[in-house]
């Protein structure tokens, strides 16, 4: 089928105007109409090949909502209609150990991407939701709560469900107390699901003035990490703490807010490595450094379960799709709050 879209031709181009085909939907499919679709940082990376494996066209776009067009003859959990949102993978092998056990974010073939990954059916490059409609296997699809707002439900296909694993890995607790690094688009869903979940929360910025924002989030305390004595003062306090940066920095400072048996679990992929981290507090506090990828299908339809019922969503701007090369360029100088999203009916 013939879908309208914006793509990228290349990477030292605008993205433009592209029209593509999607396969028809197969037994087991879903066709969505997308009415949103959220800017990720990703989406930019990818864009401009900066990770190295783009291929040309690109359609980015992995934060995606809409209703069911239609289904194939074989699915039973979704019907015309239907509010549905689509995340970072649309497939995986089905069969390995880890998509097995419901864990197909870590799906030993890897799993395939929403966009710029391999179409199974059709052959040639997946496209994302940058584009009027999409085609998505059923096992990949989501239902997305009717009382949430809508554009503000797209970003947690990505940025929600990236927090709410580990969150939900690590079993945060009623009472605990829960440092996130960074206010940005993971960050302030990592103070959001986390307080909700009934942690204190404790902000780590490097910028002052984003206070009173997380405040507002939901943080009870913010800590300006470049303030020595502030760090001091948190020191051996933290159960776990949630990285949301993406650049390099130092963790010896967040090391040290750690209780004993604590855990510092990083979400955000730097372009270069990070100072490697001090042993010792590691060691006499048996303290851990891990990282988490994306969530299953099955924590995103909890993480999505979950909003529906505490009424959570990201904090958005939207846009028009002719306006995506301006998000990007306020993205790189950190200018929203705090994901934009495309509406894609817009004219």
């Amino acid at each position: 089928m013939q879908v309208k879209g914006l793509a990228a031709k290349s990477a030292n181009t605008s993205l433009e105007p592209f029209e593509f085909h999607r396969r028809e939907p197969q037994a087991g499919d879903v066709h969505i109409d997308i009415h949103y679709c959220g800017v990720c940082h990703s989406d930019l990376h990818m864009a401009r090949n900066e990770w190295g494996v783009s291929e040309f066209p690109l359609v980015p776009g992995h934060e995606i909502v809409g209703r069911v067009i239609s289904v194939g003859h074989d699915v039973t959990a979704f019907k015309a209609g239907d509010l549905v949102g689509v995340g970072v993978m649309v497939d995986s092998c089905g069969h390995c150990s880890q998509c097995s056990q419901g864990e197909e974010q870590y799906c030993e073939a890897g799993f395939t991407a929403t966009y710029n990954g391999e179409e199974k059916v059709i052959g040639g490059k997946t496209f994302g939701g940058y584009s009027d409609s999409i085609v998505v296997d059923s096992k990949f699809v989501v239902r997305v709560p009717e009382n949430l707002e809508l554009s503000a439900v797209a970003p947690l296909l990505c940025a929600g469900v990236t927090t709410w694993s580990p969150l939900k890995h690590w079993n945060i607790q009623p009472g605990q107390r829960v440092g996130v690094i960074g206010l940005g688009g993971l960050g302030h869903m990592a103070v959001k699901l986390a307080s909700a979940l009934g942690a204190e929360v404790v902000l780590f910025t490097t910028t002052p003035a984003k206070g009173e924002d997380a405040l507002r989030l939901g943080a009870s305390k913010v800590v300006v990490s470049k303030d020595a004595e502030q760090m001091a003062a948190q020191a051996n306090s933290l159960d776990f703490i949630l990285d949301c940066v993406a650049a390099p920095h130092d963790l010896d400072p967040y090391l040290h807010t750690l209780k004993t048996n604590g855990h510092l679990v990083l979400v955000g992929i730097p372009d270069a490595p990070h100072k490697s981290p001090n042993v010792t507090p590691i060691v006499f506090k048996r303290l851990s450094i891990s990282g988490t990828s994306i969530g299953s299908i099955q924590e995103t339809q909890q993480m999505l379960d979950f909003c529906g019922e505490h009424n959570i969503v990201s904090d958005v701007e939207v846009i028009r799709l002719a306006e995506v090369e301006t998000a990007f360029e306020r993205m790189l100088k950190g200018d929203v709050k705090y994901r934009f999203v495309i509406d894609m009916k817009a004219n």
